[in-house]
């Protein structure tokens, strides 16, 4: 956990910049929110005038640290743009199933279509608080490359189904082709069923460091230009505008 300070949030501005970002949304797990100072990154915004920087948090649901973070949410909900829902823990509350790669140990010799649907209703709860505006990694549970017998449109279109009575949005996340399984968050049945299902996309690249902003952005642009995705969704005070994007893959 690292306080927010001008040393910490300007090289983030200035990779946006040198990448040709023009809008971006900082993150943070809910369970570092002690962290997050609202008048730095208005302080930030004042030194960078040319980005939209947005003030925004990912709830997941870490059995230690989330109620916490959810009354924290609570509190400062007038001063976050955006908040993402996440699933990271299965039946360990001591370890991420995510963790590279020490969590891959948590399917071994586990039914994997068991894990995908215990792992799905967990995203469906998080949906369900009320607190989210968008899906992150929604098929993170691939991320070691465990793939379910079932069609994944069987497994996930309740869940799918379930955002879109939310009305909710679903990350593109280039944060997958850095993982084991090298593949972008969700998969392309996915994509295709959440359009058929008119559910809108915001684009993340999940960075961690601010080298990692805008990761493989080219590569999604090819993707999204394949499926027809023309637009996305752009959060300002939880109110959801959608964007036109370019249509070909970024030079």
């Amino acid at each position: 956990m690292q306080r927010y300070t001008p040393a910490l949030l300007q090289p983030w501005a200035d990779s946006a910049r040198n990448f040709g970002l023009t809008d971006i949304a900082f993150t943070d797990h809910d369970r570092y929110h002690a962290g997050i100072d609202f008048d730095e990154i208005d302080r930030l915004r004042e030194r960078n005038p040319d980005l939209r920087i947005r003030a925004g948090i990912e709830l997941d649901n870490d059995p230690i640290h989330s109620a916490a973070g959810r009354k924290w949410i609570e509190k400062h909900w007038d001063k976050l743009d955006f908040v993402l829902g996440s699933v990271h823990f299965l039946n360990r509350d001591d370890q991420m199933f995510d963790s590279v790669p020490d969590g891959a140990q948590q399917f071994e010799g586990q039914d994997v279509d068991a894990l995908y649907a215990d792992y799905l209703r967990r995203v469906r709860e998080i949906a369900a608080t009320g607190l989210i505006d968008c899906l992150a990694h929604l098929d993170l549970i691939k991320i070691h490359g465990h793939r379910p017998r079932a069609e994944i449109g069987a497994i996930v279109n309740e869940t799918l189904d379930f955002i879109r009575a939310r009305n909710l949005a679903i990350e593109l996340s280039t944060a997958g082709w850095r993982k084991p399984v090298n593949e972008l968050y969700p998969g392309d049945r996915i994509i295709e069923l959440a359009i058929e299902k008119r559910i809108p996309f915001t684009i993340a690249s999940d960075a961690h460091s601010h080298a990692q902003l805008g990761h493989n952005y080219p590569r999604l642009a090819e993707k999204m230009a394949a499926f027809g995705v023309r637009q996305i969704s752009i959060f300002e005070n939880h109110r959801r505008v959608m964007r036109a994007v370019c249509a070909e893959p970024l030079l």
